[in-house]
């Protein structure tokens, strides 16, 4: 856990903190989930707290895992303020959705113009009907990140259960957005907010796209201290002017102390370049002590 970028360990912690608190006190799933824009129970915070509220283990088991597993790679591409930005309007932009869903819904059943709903085992006023329609879960936000994922790491290929192959990203993705488009134009009622997944996905592609298209508009999100370091330290090792000659010791001709200090010269490169690469990878907590000290030490060489 302690391996993890800070925002997406914060938001682990805090979605599994506020199950166990629903758990302890159920009303808290009406009180904080999203109700319908229309009902007496709907507040406009909502659309921030529905996300942290899950309805049962497998609904949280689920977003956490995915959370987990793609929340930390894009954490670590775009530093945590970045990140953290980017999860939130994913999660809102998912309740919009759901609300406008809900609001076609309204209006396409007539729900306006009934003073009474017949539920099928009661029959109760169509204001307490309305207050039934909460939605609650990261998924949006969740869907958001995956699609984020498959745009930054097009080609990389991952295992999804059951799917026996490995796949490219990309296609997961466009797969899963497949899947959740169908299901939210299907006639059957599973009681998942499909709209609301795509919401998602649809704030976060938005988002991504302005960034791509307005470089300097993100500037405000500060990246991590360490990759910001170290990306600076790549700078000046590519822009930096070739080093003066060693002096040639009396045992050595001219070409051998020459051959020699390029050998160590390529070869302290050559490490420096796989510790940046891990970095981009991994992030800079994946590094050893000894890398660190190694980066260090090579960002004063010169």
């Amino acid at each position: 856990m302690n391996n993890l970028p800070t925002v997406t360990r914060n938001l682990l912690i805090i979605n599994v903190l506020v199950f166990i608190f629903t758990l302890v006190i159920p009303s808290a799933t009406s009180y904080l989930g999203l109700h319908f824009v229309l009902a007496d129970n709907f507040r406009i915070w909502q659309l921030l707290t529905y996300m942290f509220v899950h309805g049962g283990f497998t609904h949280i088991f689920f977003n956490m895992f995915a959370l987990w597993m793609f929340g930390r790679v894009m954490e670590n591409v775009w530093g945590p303020r970045k990140f953290l930005y980017y999860y939130l309007v994913c999660g809102i932009g998912a309740g919009i959705m759901q609300e406008l869903a809900q609001l076609g819904t309204y209006y396409f059943e007539g729900l306006y113009a009934y003073e009474h709903v017949n539920t099928g085992t009661a029959i109760i006023t169509t204001g307490e009907y309305l207050n039934l329609w909460n939605t609650v879960g990261a998924s949006g936000a969740v869907y958001g990140i995956l699609l984020a994922f498959g745009m930054t790491f097009p080609n990389e290929r991952i295992f999804i259960f059951p799917i026996p192959v490995p796949i490219k990203a990309k296609w997961f993705v466009i797969g899963y957005a497949a899947l959740e488009l169908f299901s939210s134009v299907s006639s059957s009622m599973d009681g998942i907010a499909h709209l609301a997944h795509l919401g998602g996905m649809l704030f976060g592609l938005l988002l991504i796209l302005y960034w791509r298209r307005h470089p300097g508009s993100d500037a405000r999100f500060s990246r991590n201290r360490g990759q910001e370091f170290f990306n600076n330290m790549k700078r000046n090792f590519e822009q930096r002017k070739k080093p003066s000659q060693p002096q040639t010791p009396p045992h050595q001709t001219p070409r051998e102390a020459d051959m020699e200090y390029n050998a160590r010269k390529q070869q302290r490169q050559a490490e420096v370049d796989a510790i940046l690469d891990k970095i981009r990878k991994s992030g800079y907590d994946s590094l050893t002590k000894e890398e660190k000290k190694r980066l260090f030490e090579a960002s004063k060489e010169g």
